[in-house]
This record gives C-alpha cells, structure tokens and sequence, in this order.
C-alpha cells in the first residue's frame, strides 16, 4: 500500500511516495515560485505528485491516500488552509481542489504538525503517544502529539509555541510581542547573539572562524568557538542552551510529554547541545518523580519528517 505526503513550501514543493515501511520510494521537487494564483500552486502540487508517482513506478490510482503539510492555519476537517502569510492563501478549499484533481481523499494539516507527526510515525518519537517537537530554524516551531493525536486547538491554531514569552519584554519577536522563545531560541537568535558579542570583543577567535566578516556567522560559529576554548564563545553558548532549556522545561511543565524532540541544523551539535539542555530540563523542571521525567531526544527523520507524517495522516481518521 502507497500513501502520498506532500510538504508545501514558500520555495518548494517535495512530494514523497511512502510504502508501508515507511520508505520513500518516489519522489519530486517542484518550484512553488510565489507569488501566484493560489489555483496554479495547486496546479504544480499536481504535477508534482504525478511526477513522484513516475518516479516510484506507480499511477495515482494506486494511491491509498493523500496528505499534505502546509505553513499556515490549515482546518484538517475541511481541508481548507485559513491562512498562509507566506503562500497567500485565504480561505482556500486546497484539500476540495486536490481531492477532485487527483481522484482520492486529501488531507490537509499545518506542515509543522505533520512533520512533528512524522517522528511518531517512525522516527525518534515512535512508540510514544504523548511528545513535544520543538524545531530550530529561523524560527522556533512546534507540534504537540496528544495521546497519539496532533493538537491544534478549537481552531487550529494550537501549537505555537515559538510565541510563548520567556522574558517579559524583551527582545522584538517578529510576530509583534516581545521577549518570546523564538526570540531567544531560534538559529536566528543564536546568530544575533553571536554577532553581537564579536562586536564587543575584537580578539575572540569567532572572528577568525568567521573569516573576519560578520557576514559569515552562522549557528556553527559560536559553537566551533567554544570547542576552540574561547571564553566569549562558550559564554554565548551557555546563554543561549539557558534560554533554549528555559524554553524547552515551559513545555515540559505544560504537558508532561513521555518525550520532548528538538530539530534544526543546531541539532548537529549533539551531545554538545543536549547534555546540558538535559541537565537545565531536569533541574527546573515540575516533576515529582524522576523515574517518570520527560525524555530529551534529537529528530531523525530531518526534511523527511513532512512527507512521512503527511503521508499517514489518513491514520488520525480511522
């Protein structure tokens, strides 16, 4: 049996055909090329699963089911994205419109749930029915699985957690509040705090693994420092794990999870980033016994994630 996920992107559109071991054996990428119509999106996404199907060998009709992962507010229940800033959907019948193209159910979620669906599935949070995905990109995202199913709130909005506060008033979140975790916690967060202690210390060697230019600082730089032994590097090091454990030990508290994943490209990091963070997690966090505390673990599927949870997504409707 093939099921079909889709992850829709502001760039791309990855389609993947997914056999019952969870095994990509088809796949494509499409330009999503926006700004456009919010028809001809839908277009491509359709020649993308066609061009996907081509590469697994196989015809849509031989399709189980179709899932898509989209930025936005999707409503799972019509199929309908309510809002997507970044595709310029608004009320858009997306799940309806794909349905009647390809001739099979569509189902339609946020692609931060799905892809936190997909490391249930059969990734790092398999065999768990109770977990929280933080990922670490530019923001910071989040999908809550609740006794094996995503939450979303009454209306589908449920699961930001990026634009939860940890210091009141803080620093200027895109998303128009100040001080939220996203803030402090994303890899951008963690440039900007590298960035601005090169800028007060001229003889740090993040200068030197910088190649003397601010421009090239990324989420490695200040990490790659503190493994040079350079004090200000292991100082925004330090600073940045206590704002990602204050973060994390928030979603702990709320919901208890039997395991709590973290994703991004800071991942990389390993043991560097997750041993502490554990450390920070279990001295804060509310538990009263410890043979019953939350697991701290690293997503392992990466950009597979969207596809393999928007694939079994027909799975949360049996």
């Amino acid at each position: 049996m093939y099921n079909l996920g889709i992850d829709l992107g502001g760039t791309n559109i990855k389609v993947g055909v997914v056999d019952e071991n969870y095994n990509i054996i088809g796949r494509s990428n499409v330009k999503t090329n926006l700004p456009r119509p919010s028809e001809e999106v839908a277009e491509s996404i359709v020649e993308a699963v066609r061009l996907a199907c081509d590469d697994a060998k196989i015809t849509v009709a031989d399709v189980n089911s179709v899932g898509i992962g989209t930025p936005g507010v999707a409503n799972r229940n019509t199929g309908v994205v309510l809002h997507s800033n970044n595709l310029g959907f608004n009320n858009f019948p997306l799940g309806k419109i794909l349905g009647e193209k390809l001739g099979t159910h569509v189902y339609v979620e946020n692609d931060a749930n799905a892809a936190a669906f997909g490391e249930v599935v059969n990734g790092a949070g398999k065999g768990y029915k109770n977990v929280v995905v933080i990922t670490l990109g530019t923001g910071v995202g989040g999908g809550i699985i609740i006794d094996g199913k995503i939450y979303t709130g009454f209306n589908f909005c449920g699961g930001e957690v990026g634009h939860t506060v940890i210091e009141f008033g803080g620093r200027q979140c895109s998303c128009g509040r100040k001080g939220c975790f996203e803030a402090y916690s994303s890899a951008t967060a963690l440039i900007n705090f590298t960035k601005e202690a090169m800028q007060k210390d001229k003889n740090t060697k993040m200068w030197e693994i910088a190649g003397g230019s601010l421009d090239n600082v990324d989420g490695k730089t200040a990490f790659d420092g503190f493994r040079a032994g350079d004090e200000t590097a292991e100082n925004v090091v330090s600073m940045y794990i206590a704002y990602l454990g204050c973060g994390l030990t928030n979603m702990v508290n709320i919901f208890q999870p039997e395991i709590l994943l973290i994703g991004g490209g800071i991942c990389k990091e390993g043991k560097n980033l997750t041993e502490p963070l554990l450390k920070y997690i279990t001295d804060e966090c509310y538990c009263i016994d410890p043979d019953s505390s939350t697991k701290l673990d690293i997503c392992k599927l990466g950009n597979d994630a969207g596809i393999i949870g928007a694939a079994y997504l027909y799975t949360l409707n049996k």
